[in-house]
């Protein structure tokens, strides 16, 4: 009898389940700020908001997810969920690459470089911050449980 070869993660069907529902979730938010939000001077800010926050919450989920422990059980449900899922239907680069060429075609060049340069690096910064945060919850936290009880 051969030893069974376990499944990837990506492949269990609960896996797909909960990136699914997630991602539902965090499309149709990202859907409804960017209907309701309109471009200011002609930028998408809304889908620059989007991805800028997505990339803060991103950072500092997946740091405090890595500080509490390996990457399963509920850890890995609440990655998949909220950060491959929800995040990952609320950011959006096709729509940051759709903004950027809509810019482009509207000759307005100038924006489009601006646009695309800002949410790249404005994203990279929240990204640091969101693990900054992170970190420093779980310091925290850490702190506050290896204190004896009456230490408060």
């Amino acid at each position: 009898m051969t030893p069974r070869t376990p499944v990837p993660v990506h492949l269990h069907w609960r896996s797909v389940l909960l990136v699914f529902v997630g991602g539902a979730v965090g499309t149709t938010v990202r859907y409804l700020i960017s209907s309701a939000v309109p471009p200011v001077l002609g930028l998408p800010l809304a889908t620059f908001g989007i991805n800028v926050v997505g990339a803060f919450v991103l950072g500092w989920l997946l740091e405090a997810l890595a500080l509490r422990g390996p990457d399963e059980g509920r850890r890995r449900s609440l990655r998949l969920f909220v950060g491959t899922g929800i995040l990952g239907g609320f950011t959006t680069y096709s729509a940051f690459a759709v903004d950027t060429d809509g810019l482009i075609v509207a000759q307005n060049l100038g924006g489009s470089i601006v646009y695309a340069v800002a949410t790249i690096a404005v994203g990279a910064l929240a990204s640091i911050a969101g693990i900054a945060v992170g970190a420093a919850l779980g310091r925290r936290r850490a702190e506050r449980l290896r204190r004896p009880e009456g230490d408060a």
